[in-house]
Parts: C-alpha cells; structure tokens; sequence
C-alpha cells in the first residue's frame, strides 16, 4: 500500500532496502518491513509493507515519485520472525525481534537506500546507493 503525497523535490527520487543476514552470509529473503511516515506531531501514518525477495531486496522501491516527501520516516523489519522461520535458536522473547530504523528524507528528488545488516544480536545500517 502507498499513500500519495505531494513531493517536495524533483519527483524523482526512491525509497530502496536491502537486508542481509551476516550470520548466514547471505540475502535475508522473506523478512516483513513495514514503512510508517513520522509527523511532526507523533502522528504515525503507515505508508508501505513489503517482504523481501530470495535477494533480500524488495521487488520495487518502498516508496517513489510524488509518493516520496520530504519527512521522516521508520523501517521496521520483523528479524525475530525470519531467524524463528529459519530454525535459529533464539532466546524467548528473541533479543531483536523487530528493528526499527528512523531517519529523515530531506530531498524528495535523491535515492535514499536504507539497508539492514542483520544477525539475531547486532545489526547495523547505512546510507547506501
């Protein structure tokens, strides 16, 4: 799902995520991620869920185009769910059960590539490209 809003930059910008399992060494396929819009007030709008392909990617951008504002943002990913769905022994409640990543789009016209690093107790991220 999408929710459209007016872009404040160029329209051509995109919302991109990558996970990969550094305990496996390999893509985190299947993980569910979730993409709320942060308002200024606390309000929480939900504006994109996907799960991610066998390349731990998702099949298109979370968000693109006039769909992509200037704002912040939360990726959360549900890691607790695919290392349980991949036998992994975790503790009960899992330390990483979902991973939430805040961060700002300041120009709607750029790419903004949010990937996840993940293993069940450490993660980390960047801005990629």
């Amino acid at each position: 799902m999408s929710a459209g809003h007016m872009s404040a930059g160029r329209g051509e910008g995109r919302l991109t995520t990558h996970v990969l399992d550094t305990m496996a060494g390999r893509p985190g396929a299947g993980i569910t991620i979730v993409l709320d819009r942060l308002g200024d007030d606390g309000a929480r709008t939900r504006v994109a869920e996907a799960r991610t392909n066998a390349d731990g990617r998702c099949d298109g951008p979370l968000l693109a185009g006039a769909d992509l504002t200037v704002g912040r943002y939360e990726l959360t990913f549900a890691v607790g769910a695919y290392f349980q769905a991949r036998g992994v022994a975790l503790t009960a409640p899992p330390f990483l059960d979902e991973v939430p990543i805040r961060f700002a789009i300041p120009d709607a016209g750029q790419h903004y590539h949010v990937p996840l690093l993940i293993s069940p107790y450490a993660y980390s991220t960047y801005r990629g490209s």
